[in-house]
């Protein structure tokens, strides 16, 4: 194996511990935190602490990043994170270490950005889709195995297994980030500017797709990454059941990323793509509560996984695609750390109405997200055809004007 190739494996392997580590448990997360007694109040709050974090540290731990030039110390320290994150959920009983515990998986995650800009350094500029196209996949790929094992492990261990198991996975990724390859000049990147910050936040596409994706993300860190195990197991399901659930999900949500891009935007546009997409994950969620069995369940997941990831590569796409090249990294940044408010805010209120009026409440709050969401674009879309018509029949009538003159 040439150096080269050996590099970019150890650093995929890192980057699949980083997200395996941390989804391994995700399944189990909200009947664990259940089982010792929390209110789906506070199941909310852990919950949201792992976006909290994202949002407070994402965009700092970026710029400095950028600002020192070196990226390796901050994958090495976001592995130590996620090591610290695991064995204190292994370690302790306490529901204050568990948010504890959830909120270090959040600043871990926070180090990704880290992650993609040292990766791409390995790439000519011409290959980097293809080499984001690679880490993309290792990070579908460690979610949906870390989330398959976690009801299989819980039965065969108990609720601490994939605590410990994830930390023993995470001290090896942590050894092999010393390995990981860096020049030794750094990977030399503009720092974002504030001037570029205000410029881009001033942006009307970044801001309508930022809100879209904050209640995208608020729908899937609300059901499947948070609620949905719970209830799972609230109609009768076993913890090993979790499996198929998730299973269920991800398999169509990693379909649906491949689908997006080659066969509805083409046919449907941007838009109508987006529109469709929340209104079915809203219908998809809104009935949730009205099934009782384990194939049905696995069903609504499916056509709900699908239509979820119809939407996130088509956001992805759309926040930067109009902006300036030179600005698109801050644009990325800004994209990224928004759309953290959803994965905190969502699951927060989700678990105060479940407290309060039961579970099926948080799934006609995430599902009336969804049907904001898909009135949002109804209501752009038609002002942007408005719009355009205006545009038309001024030209027609200066035309016109011109003529008779």
């Amino acid at each position: 194996m040439g150096a080269f190739a050996r590099d970019r494996s150890i650093f995929l392997i890192v980057s699949f511990v980083l997200w395996f580590s941390h989804f391994l448990y995700v399944p189990i997360l909200s009947p664990y935190i259940e089982s010792m007694g929390g209110s789906y109040t506070f199941i909310g709050l852990v919950l949201s602490s792992y976006g909290l974090m994202q949002f407070l540290f994402r965009l700092p731990l970026g710029i400095f990043s950028d600002l020192v030039k070196l990226r390796r110390p901050f994958i090495i320290f976001g592995m130590v994170t996620s090591v610290s994150s695991c064995l204190t959920f292994a370690l302790t009983d306490s529901l204050g270490w568990v948010l504890i515990s959830r909120a270090l998986a959040g600043i871990a995650a926070a180090t990704w950005v880290a992650f993609t800009v040292l990766y791409a350094s390995y790439f000519a500029d011409r290959e980097v889709h293809h080499a984001m196209g690679n880490i993309s996949f290792v990070v579908v790929l460690a979610q949906l195995l870390g989330m398959s094992l976690s009801g299989y492990i819980v039965d065969e261990w108990g609720w601490k297994a994939p605590f410990w198991m994830g930390g023993m996975v995470a001290i090896m990724g942590t050894v092999l980030s010393f390995f990981i390859f860096e020049p030794k000049e750094g990977i030399m990147r503009t720092p974002i500017q504030w001037k570029d910050l205000a410029s881009v936040m001033r942006e009307p596409v970044i801001l309508k797709v930022s809100l879209l994706s904050i209640l995208a993300h608020s729908i899937i860190f609300t059901t499947m990454f948070g609620f949905i195990p719970t209830y799972a197991l609230n109609i009768g399901l076993q913890a090993s059941d979790l499996s198929l659930i998730v299973f269920s999900f991800m398999i169509p949500h990693a379909v649906a990323t491949l689908f997006m891009g080659k066969v509805l935007v083409p046919i449907l546009g941007q838009w109508n793509s987006l529109k469709f997409a929340f209104l079915f994950t809203a219908c998809f969620t809104l009935g949730t509560p009205f099934i009782e069995t384990k194939e049905l369940l696995c069903i609504i997941q499916g056509l709900n996984g699908f239509s979820l990831g119809l939407l996130f590569p088509l956001l992805l796409g759309m926040a930067i695609e109009t902006i300036p090249q030179e600005k698109r990294a801050t644009a990325m940044g800004v994209y990224q750390a928004l759309y953290a408010i959803g994965m905190f805010v969502g699951p927060f209120l989700a678990g105060l109405l479940n407290s309060i009026l039961g579970i099926e409440a948080g799934f006609y709050f995430t599902g009336a997200l969804g049907l904001i969401a898909t009135a949002f674009i109804v209501f752009w879309s038609r002002k942007q055809y408005d719009n355009g018509t205006l545009i038309r029949k001024a030209s027609i009538n200066i035309a016109a004007s011109r003529r008779q003159s």
